[in-house]
């Protein structure tokens, strides 16, 4: 694989995938990471125009604004690439502490014990208060 080409513009430095797609993984300044999601174009651009975190969201075919419904939005620190440019890592800081769906600080909650996955991470809150 070859790798970034720093010379090329922002977009067009970026390995896309077929849909137009690239991962991007949301990290909060201490190393955490908690979140993976897509971005295309349209959410990197506004991304990079508004200093949060949008993303483009696979199952509801839209943008998706972190934050939008929760209030918990993720203000961008920084943003890097890999050396091959196909993939994004978000220096970010997880305005509320709860980066999750579940009410957790990240997405990445469960631990393989055994022969089973096991919710380590506690709640912070209830989804049923944050998704009204």
């Amino acid at each position: 694989m070859a790798d970034l080409d720093p010379s090329l513009p922002l977009y067009e430095a970026l390995k896309w995938d077929a849909d137009g797609m690239i991962p991007a993984i949301a990290q909060d300044a201490a190393g955490r990471i908690v979140m993976f999601a897509y971005m295309n174009r349209e959410s990197l651009a506004e991304t990079l125009a508004c200093g949060n975190a949008v993303y483009w969201s696979r199952s509801r075919r839209r943008l998706w604004r972190k934050g939008e419904e929760s209030g918990h939005f993720q203000k961008i620190l920084g943003i890097r690439t890999d050396c091959d440019g196909d993939v994004l890592l978000l220096t970010i800081e997880q305005v509320g502490g709860i980066a999750c769906h579940t009410g957790r600080a990240s997405c990445f909650f469960n631990e393989l014990q055994g022969d089973r996955w096991v919710p380590v991470d506690p709640v912070i809150k209830d989804p049923k208060d944050i998704y009204q």
